[in-house]
């Protein structure tokens, strides 16, 4: 069996090396996770501009809903203004 027989001066490297090692594994996957971050950004701001074209044609929708109703009251008290002319007459 080998035993390893370090100086303490290379005692103190190695600790640095495995946390040089600790760190630009931390800083690996620091930068995946803002590569995730930046998709997940990107498609979230797609779903939102998607969303705002919905509202903007629902709130059109809704505009042309009311129009129509009111369209379809001004033309029932039409008809019901010429109904009451009929029976006016007397035929």
């Amino acid at each position: 069996m080998a035993t390893k027989t370090t100086t303490p001066g290379l005692e103190s490297i190695d600790r640095l090396e495995e946390k040089i090692k600790l760190l630009v594994n931390t800083i690996v996957r620091i930068k995946g996770e803002q590569t995730r971050a930046t998709e997940d950004n990107a498609r979230l701001k797609g779903e939102i501009e998607t969303l705002k074209a919905r509202i903007a044609s629902a709130e059109t929708a809704g505009a042309e809903v009311t129009t129509l109703r009111e369209e379809r009251d001004l033309i029932k008290s039409r008809v019901t203004e010429m109904l009451q002319q009929l029976d006016g007459l007397n035929l």
